[in-house]
């Protein structure tokens, strides 16, 4: 077998536990387990005489086993081997005394005892790294790591016949046990030491090759014969550990960590070092060869090793960098290709712009500097023969609504037809209504036709029976749009509104049903970065609404924390003078039923969950074990019997509305909000989009600390749309100084979308942000940040262009083009393609 990097973990290592751990980290071929990259890397062990030694602290010296016993332990079954090892040459070059320690191993195998006594001979060299503790009064250290090395250069030249040792020297010892480790996330199933083992293995493998293939499997076979000996059950494993930090599965591994290809307990060898040359054969590279040159990078055999095996914090680095730029590199020749696949698209050309200009001369206030130039670029984009591609990020009542409908009334005033997907069907009816409105108070004989998944049978033939027709007209659908029946053959424009809501493969199905492909034009009001969008949304042109229209006034935010009964009080009594004065009021939480686990909370909610342990654990074990279980999410059920149970809403009628309410109760619910019927309206996040009350004023979110920001600025966004004074309510029960405290004081100090957006893909990270579709962890990016690594991003472009402009379909790029296919067919949820 020719191991590569599409070779299959299960024909490689010899442990199926190992295996199926690595499985369930979602690692299956050596290409897997080398991009599972560690999350942090360990200072270097200091090397200490023992004197010089620190309780508690890791060191490393070498000395001279004096003696060795196996002491049977009565208390318990089981043994325990102690090695008496003396520094005193060692301690003697750092002019210390000597000292004489213990070295103590526990283990239940005989076997493993057995071979561990003998490798731990009297009068053995070995090399020593752990972390002393006291006993009796002195030093000992329990389950150190041990490399043996040869006594003497006669020793050394016997090992080429048969007697072989983990390291040729002292000082290559001392050098492999001093050197950073990377620690990697892991689970329960398995260590952070192990899933190292198991990447080294593979490099050992890659770099080997097809002349060593044979001398590596029998070395393998012999390990695994060695191992179920020793107790280690097959492993290759070679990090010395004790049992209770061992895996459930890997119980006492072997001695050394550097003795991966150890093939008996009676036999000694010295593990090769990974040869640079030969890893870069079976590791190509993916940059073009000057990239990399010109950015001075590592090529990526390099980098691999460096980042699991480093022999420096610098290289440990250095190599990071690399494989940064190289995600950037890829990301970003991928979007740039899907930009220019789509400008190879036929499209229909929109030329005729009367109905837009007599749409705009119709309307009651003059247009934003903002509306006016996105219009006039739209305008421009959708005159070309091929489709338009452009994202539309604006903020909550920044008039994207009447942008979207410019665009649509100059396909249709060309003859076309144009659609506009809304995520609910609530907001579809606001759009049909409040479009509707606008056309006919513009003199315009447009049909606007509804479509939706909640219509009764007949009216929905009938609007799908209108779209068929290919006459010039509007179209608001809900998913219904992306339905089998819904046809539309002159569809020269799509417009999306809220894009995360919708998959990629319903939008290009959408796209992609007739002879040429329509214009697109996506809309959001999730702030995302600038640096975010160019990473995600780089195939798209992007535009930004920043200027609010006039007459509205900034909404007034407070952190309201719970257990502050007083100042609860104040604020009901606030919203209850607001609803006397004939406004409304939203009260949103997380939850439907007090039954409901959090987690299915989160379906709906984009909630944060604030990591219990922020550093991470030294051991990948995924957290500290005391960290406070946070209290349960509110649920509208109890916040709304709470409520009315309140003297302060004494007489004030509630409703209610969560995402299991049909749409018929739907549309009931918020016809009794808007015209006051029932003033309160305790709610889910169903309201976060485009819900428009303009009599609503206050907004109450409980559990803020556990939303996102982009989402606690959108709830907001559903006040203070009438102009009126309005006031947002932020309920937090966040510990003092927590991450989560931070977050709600970036909300309250600002209305600035984009601010807001950094700030929370500062405090969460992208994937966090931009939701599960955009997620990192689901995608082909896994070193890549977009805030820190902004120029980074912007300098990989510009290579980028430069390179498809030389070679647009990268001809001589192979391993660059493979990657980037990759990385499209992995990613469709991050590229906004045709």
């Amino acid at each position: 077998m020719t191991v590569s990097l599409t070779t299959p973990l299960a024909k490689l290592l010899t442990n199926r536990r190992r295996v199926s751990a690595l499985k369930g980290l979602g690692l299956v071929t050596c290409a897997d387990v080398l991009t599972y990259y560690p999350f942090r890397v360990t200072d270097p062990v200091p090397l200490r005489a023992v004197r010089e030694g620190r309780i508690g602290e890791p060191m490393a010296f070498a000395g001279v086993v004096r003696d060795v016993r196996v002491i049977q332990m009565n208390a318990r079954r089981g043994y325990r081997v102690q090695a008496m090892v003396d520094d005193s040459a060692f301690a003697a070059q750092r002019h210390v005394p000597g000292s004489v320690t213990a070295l103590v191993f526990f283990s239940y195998k005989q076997q493993y005892v057995n071979w561990l006594s003998a490798r731990l001979h009297a009068g053995a060299s070995v090399v020593v790294c752990g972390t002393p503790s006291e006993y009796d009064g002195m030093p000992q250290f329990t389950h150190p790591e041990v490399l043996t090395v040869p006594p003497t250069p006669t020793a050394s030249q016997e090992s080429a016949r048969g007697l072989r040792f983990d390291a040729d020297s002292i000082d290559d010892a001392l050098r492999r046990v001093c050197r950073p480790r990377p620690v990697y996330h892991a689970n329960s199933r398995i260590s952070s030491e192990h899933i190292h083992d198991s990447i080294v293995t593979v490099l050992r493998a890659l770099a080997a090759g097809d002349d060593d293939e044979a001398e590596l499997s029998t070395a393998q076979s012999e390990k695994t014969a060695q191992s179920t000996q020793s107790g280690t059950h097959g492993t290759t494993s070679t990090t010395a550990i004790s049992p209770e930090r061992a895996e459930p599965q890997e119980s006492a591994p072997s001695l050394s960590r550097a003795s991966s290809l150890s093939p008996a307990p009676d036999g000694m060898e010295t593990s090769p070092k990974i040869l640079t040359a030969a890893l870069r054969r079976a590791i190509p590279d993916i940059l073009p060869e000057s990239v990399r040159e010109a950015c001075g990078l590592m090529h990526r055999a390099e980098a691999f090793l460096a980042i699991h095996e480093p022999d420096s914090v610098d290289s440990f680095r250095q190599a990071l960098h690399t494989l940064r730029y190289e995600e950037a590199f890829i990301s970003q020749t991928a979007v740039l290709q899907e930009r220019e696949q789509a400008r190879k698209a036929e499209t229909f050309p929109c030329t005729d712009g009367g109905m837009r200009e007599t749409f705009i001369g119709s309307l009651p206030f003059t247009l934003t500097g903002g509306q006016a130039s996105v219009i006039d670029d739209i305008v421009q984009d959708m005159g070309r023969d091929y489709p338009m591609q452009r994202l539309l990020q604006g903020e909550v009542g920044s008039g994207k609504t009447v942008v979207a409908l410019a665009a649509m009334l100059q396909a249709v005033g060309s003859g076309y037809q144009a659609v506009l997907v809304a995520p609910t069907q609530v907001l579809a009816e606001q759009h049909a209504e409040t479009i509707g409105g606008m056309v006919s108070k513009a003199g315009l004989d447009i049909p606007v036709t509804l479509v939706t998944g909640g219509m009764k049978l007949a009216a929905r033939r009938k609007a799908l029976a209108a779209a068929a027709s290919g006459e010039p007209g509007i179209i608001i659908a809900t998913h219904a749009a992306f339905s089998r029946t819904f046809q539309a053959p002159n569809l020269a424009l799509a417009v999306i509104d809220e894009q995360h809501r919708f998959g990629v493969e319903q939008r290009e199905t959408l796209l992609q049903r007739g002879e040429k492909i329509p214009h697109l034009l996506v809309m959001t009001a999730t702030p995302i970065p600038r640096t975010a969008a160019m990473t995600w949304f780089g195939s798209l042109d992007l535009s930004w609404l920043t200027e609010l229209p006039g007459g509205r006034k900034p909404i007034r935010t407070f952190v309201i924390p719970e257990a502050e009964g007083p100042t609860m009080a104040n604020m009901f009594r606030h919203i209850r003078r607001r609803i006397d004065a004939g406004e409304r009021a939203y009260i949103v939480c997380a939850r439907i039923d007090e039954d409901e686990s959090d987690d299915q909370a989160g379906q709906d909610a984009e909630l944060f969950e604030e990591p219990d342990d922020a550093s991470g654990s030294g051991d990948g074990t995924g957290g500290s074990s005391s960290a406070q279980p946070k209290p349960p999410l509110h649920a509208v059920s109890e916040i709304a019997a709470r409520l009315e149970a309140l003297p302060q809403f004494q007489g004030v009628r509630f409703a209610t509305l969560t995402g299991r309410d049909d749409d018929a109760t739907k549309q009931q619910v918020m016809a009794d909000f808007a015209a006051g019927v029932t003033p309160v309206l305790v709610a889910t996040t169903v309201i976060e989009v485009g819900v428009d009350v303009p009599q609503a004023s206050c907004i109450v979110i409980f559990d803020a600390d556990r939303f996102g920001l982009s989402q606690l600025h959108q709830l907001r966004g559903r006040v203070g749309r009438g102009g009126t004074d309005s006031w947002a309510f932020l309920v937090s029960r966040a510990e003092p100084g927590s991450i989560a405290e931070q977050r709600l004081a970036v909300i309250q100090g600002s209305l600035d979308g984009a601010e807001i957006a950094q700030a929370d893909l500062e405090l969460r990270g992208a994937g966090d942000v931009l939701g599960d579709a955009q997620s990192g962890g689901k995608s082909g990016l896994k070193l890549l940040r977009v805030v820190k690594d902004a120029k980074m991003i912007a300098d990989a472009r510009a290579r980028a262009e430069q390179v498809l402009a030389d070679d647009p379909g990268l001809d001589h790029e192979v391993q660059l083009a493979g990657a980037v296919l990759d990385f499209t067919r992995g990613n469709e949820s991050h590229l906004i393609s045709s």
